[in-house]
């Protein structure tokens, strides 16, 4: 095999596809028509082409291979998924509700009865409509890890990632032993504040995360300008290369996303506002994941622009979220005077997210070992969040709740990457990193290179949770 010539077609695919997502994702087309772009590159994800990447050792390469195989396998139940997430209606109380609405609506509806009736609707939706998809999804990927040669996609994603996931899970389930006590303490203020409820439920989290008793902090018409000034401190402002996709359309997805479609020249931050504290974060972390590569030097190769581990690029997208609870950012761009409530439901809401993914990856290995059977793995999967997450976790969402491949585990190396980052930044350049010009060419060099294999690369060492529990438990 000829890796350039790999390369130059492999990014064509790259390039294509992230352009259908945007324009699926974004609400700016109905169908994700990517079968196409999957057969006008048919040869990229072969079997041969996996045995010519393994002969090479080059583990990028093989892992962009195998993912894009399994990809193309699964093509058409990803776009039937896309498409009926689309086209879905709920009913609510009578009235149709955009099944990509729901936790939107859920976020700003101050009613706990109205959130849970959308909640109903919307589990019950995904049972009857994206489940049975989800499923054949599953199953034809367990099938193509075990035609490849591994003995399960567990054992595959912990080769080719070059992540050893029994070891972080491992450190996941130390995560929610340090933060057990803790837990509960630092939430429930927040749930009766913002919730409204005494004790949490699955359909009060888009409103906990919302947090609307913050709305006096965060106005909406300060969102832009408040992330574009940030950038321009850093000296990383790339207006010719990022487009921010803010327009409500009523099928654009509710999960704000960033597609690199030309690395570093054309990159798209979609967000899909609905008020508040949640819109900064949420804004702010996608242009972390935007100013990475729109950042990245020209000449890098294609796996560093593209592929890698993206546990660095997630770091730095954590990077830049955290500035909407640093006292000196909310001073300076929003001129909040007291920031406790901010910091206190920042730490909080970032506490719940840690241990569910901490929760989740120990259910993700048990599901991708293959061993279990659908009702095993439902339950074990309810058993598993609502023991890390303290509220009555539902079945239904036993693999609509699992992004491909263990992304879980990059988020949760992305965590641990972050706090050390951070901390690296506030003793070279203080408190108030994010306006001084030297950190942002520090940050700059460090996009420049694009996104390592591992994380351990950015270290020289693997990333632990030291910093971040302390942070947590401050």
């Amino acid at each position: 095999m000829q890796l350039d010539a790999y390369r130059r077609e492999a990014e064509a695919f790259v390039s294509e596809i992230g352009l259908e997502h945007y324009l699926h994702f974004a609400g700016r087309k109905p169908s994700l028509e990517i079968e196409s772009i999957y057969e006008g590159h048919a040869g990229l994800f072969t079997p041969q082409a996996v045995e010519s990447l393994r002969d090479s050792g080059n583990r990028s390469l093989l892992e962009f291979c195998v993912e894009g195989l399994i990809g193309r396998a699964t093509m058409r139940e990803s776009a039937l998924l896309a498409e009926r997430e689309a086209a879905l209606e709920l009913s609510v109380e009578g009235a149709a509700l955009p099944f990509r609405r729901a936790a939107i609506e859920q976020a700003s509806e101050p009613d706990p009865s109205r959130r849970a009736e959308i909640e109903a609707a919307r589990l019950e939706a995904v049972e009857r409509e994206l489940n049975p998809l989800h499923e054949r999804t599953l199953e034809r990927t367990h099938g193509l890890a075990e035609e490849l040669g591994w003995p399960s996609v567990t054992a595959m994603c912990d080769e080719l990632s070059g992540t050893d996931l029994a070891a972080l899970a491992g450190q996941a389930r130390a995560v929610l032993e340090a933060t057990d006590r803790h837990y509960e303490r630092a939430i429930e203020p927040i749930i009766r504040a913002e919730a409204g409820v005494e004790r949490l439920r699955r359909s009060d989290l888009p409103a906990f995360f919302r947090a609307p008793s913050l709305d006096v902090h965060f106005p909406q018409d300060r969102l832009l300008e408040s992330l574009t000034g940030t950038l321009t401190d850093l000296g990383a402002l790339a207006e010719d290369r990022v487009t921010i996709d803010a327009e409500a359309r009523p099928t654009k997805s509710p999960r704000a996303f960033c597609a690199a479609v030309q690395v570093p020249e054309e990159v798209y931050l979609v967000i899909a506002p609905h008020g508040g504290r949640d819109d900064y974060e949420t804004i702010l972390h996608e242009a972390g994941h935007a100013a990475h590569f729109a950042h990245v030097a020209p000449a890098t190769d294609f796996e560093r622009r593209h592929l890698g581990d993206n546990s660095v690029t997630e770091a730095y997208a954590f990077l830049m979220q955290r500035l909407a609870a640093e006292p000196g950012w909310l001073a300076r761009r929003l001129g909040v005077e007291d920031p406790t409530a901010v910091v206190e439901h920042s730490r909080a809401a970032k506490t719940v997210l840690l241990r569910r993914y901490a929760a989740k990856l120990g259910y993700e290995i048990e599901l991708h070992d293959g061993a279990g059977d659908p009702a095993t793995l439902r339950s074990s999967y309810a058993r598993t969040l609502s023991s890390a997450m303290r509220l009555d976790w539902p079945e239904a969402m036993w693999l609509a709740d699992v992004d491909p491949f263990f992304y879980a585990a990059r988020y949760l190396r992305a965590w641990a990457l972050e706090a050390e980052l951070a901390d690296e930044l506030r003793e070279s350049f203080g408190p108030d990193w994010f306006a001084e010009p030297e950190a942002g060419a520090r940050l700059r060099a460090l996009w420049s290179e694009g996104q390592p294999p591992t994380a351990s690369e950015l270290l020289g060492r693997e990333p632990d949770f030291t910093a971040l529990i302390a942070e947590l438990l401050a």
